[in-house]
């Protein structure tokens, strides 16, 4: 979704529609016939709440980058059952060749709209595993519906960004370029993927069509073949030079890199003789931290020294560590492949699960799901997510039931060592992380610019001690279960495995 934007009913309406649209069939069967089920069993107006949540921080990472939202914000805003997605559902058939659903249901989807309520953590916002990134509550039938594009969506997002997040720490504050449109997973994982590494930090783009749908920033220069395609390397600087004087990267590394360098600083004479700079070089290969260090040499005495290095070749967050502590001369860093693939970490792993169903009587009835895996057995509740901080820094999150609220003197327990507890006074500061996004169906958010996203990460990470950002054998930042919570929570799993 374009981040420049028109309000439109509380909401933010996309000016540049996605190049594959989210519709109601970007989901599971198995959403379809539980809806079906419920549908046919009268229960699908039965309120539910429903949590989106991972278990795990990816890239062996202290934190995660909350990203996904405006596209969920979009995709829930035009949820609709078209009359060819009906169609399509009437022609599915079971195992024994009949029509899978029946026309009623098909009728009923033809109507459905969304009534829910809606919450969820701002895009931007450093979360850890447990913690509701968003919180659906409304009819069953149509929670059950979304858990899939949200999944989808937010998902693929919060890594990418957490990932880019990662690989900005590592360059300690030197511009991140995101060089990944060849290698992403298609169209849709290109353009999000890049959006997502903008939000984590990264300064700019070379995918063009997500400098046009989103607004970043756009960079490139030329690869190997503009030089393999004239006779000599400094024939190729000197006519990119000429068709582009105001833009000019060459890549030195396409046959000698260091003499790559000495052609550049003859080509870049010229262009400063007719008002022009060097703006910089790209290494693409070889031994980058020595290769740096000569071509700035090279540079320097030639009087290049405001002319930037750049690098690239198959760079992550541990790479880029490495050639910091080597002393490597680069000030810019061209991400792609281990960028926008997540490449040691594909996949994030949330989870949406129940957390109760309201009874008839108006009370809510607690649902969680047991595991033989301690980890895997889900929070019952109406979950919300406080945050505490001290003068300086965020210290601790705790986890809280809504309906019960959360109490003026707060303890948090460990939830894999429940003897480890963390008291709050009322007096701590404190701020809630899930905002109302949508009320009854009707959106009351108002996405924030994609710069204004990218800025609140920056900001965010630098509420969190060192610990927490290292890239490797991080702190674990203190997350757990409001006291009461973890008691009842407690209560329900010895109630269900029939020791209580």
């Amino acid at each position: 979704m374009h981040e420049t934007q028109e309000r439109t009913e509380g909401c933010l309406e996309s000016s540049s529609p996605p190049i594959m649209p989210a519709t109601a069939l970007l989901t599971d069967l198995y959403q379809l016939t539980m809806a079906y089920g419920y549908w046919k069993t009268g229960r699908d107006q039965r309120e539910a709440v429903f949590h989106l949540f991972y278990r795990n921080n990816p890239f062996r990472s202290g934190f995660a980058i909350a990203a996904g939202l405006s596209d969920v914000v979009d995709y829930l805003r035009n949820l609709r059952f078209a009359p060819d997605d009906l169609a399509y559902l009437g022609s599915l058939t079971g195992q024994d060749g009949r029509g899978l659903f029946e026309a009623g249901f098909l009728d009923h989807l033809a109507g459905l709209r969304l009534t829910c309520d809606i919450d969820a953590v701002p895009e931007g916002t450093v979360v850890f595993p447990h913690e509701p990134l968003v919180r659906v509550r409304g009819p069953i039938l149509e929670g059950q519906i979304l858990e899939t594009a949200l999944l989808n969506q937010i998902n693929f997002q919060t890594l990418i960004a957490t990932k880019a997040a990662r690989v900005c720490l590592a360059a300690r504050g030197e511009p991140v370029l995101e060089f990944g449109l060849r290698r992403a997973q298609g169209v849709d994982g290109a353009l999000t993927a890049s959006r997502a590494a903008y939000i984590g930090g990264c300064s700019a783009t070379s995918n063009v069509l997500a400098g046009k749908t989103y607004g970043i920033p756009v960079r490139g220069t030329h690869a190997h073949s503009w030089v393999m395609s004239f006779d000599t390397e400094r024939e190729a600087f000197q006519a990119y030079a000429e068709a582009m004087p105001h833009n000019c990267v060459f890549l030195v590394d396409t046959y000698d890199t260091l003499q790559g360098v000495r052609e550049a600083i003859g080509v870049g004479g010229w262009l400063r003789e007719r008002g022009h700079a060097l703006a910089g070089i790209r290494l693409d290969s070889g031994d980058l931290a020595w290769l740096s260090i000569e071509a700035r040499k090279l540079l320097d005495e030639a009087g290049f020294s405001k002319t930037a290095i750049v690098a690239s070749n198959d760079l992550d967050e541990h790479l880029i560590e490495s050639l910091k502590g080597q002393g490597a001369a680069i000030g810019i860093w061209g991400v792609g492949t281990k960028l926008v693939t997540a490449y040691d970490h594909p996949a994030l792993g949330g989870v949406y699960k129940l957390g109760g169903i309201r009874r008839p009587d108006g009370t809510w009835e607690p649902k969680m799901k047991l595991s033989e895996q301690a980890v895997k057995i889900s929070t019952p509740g109406i979950l919300q997510v406080c945050r505490f901080r001290s003068d300086t820094e965020c210290v601790a999150d705790g986890i809280y039931d809504e309906e019960r609220g959360a109490p003026p003197e707060f303890t948090i327990v460990d939830p894999v060592d429940p003897t480890r507890r963390n008291r709050f006074a009322p007096a701590t500061a404190r701020e809630t992380l899930l905002v109302p996004v949508f009320r009854r169906g009707e959106c009351v958010y108002s996405s924030p610019a994609l710069p204004t996203i990218r800025e609140r990460v920056r900001s965010q990470l630098s509420l969190f001690p060192p610990g927490i950002k290292r890239l490797a054998n991080p702190h674990r930042y203190p997350v757990g279960l409001e006291l009461g919570l973890h008691e009842r929570k407690t209560a329900l799993i010895m109630q269900a495995r029939g020791l209580s």
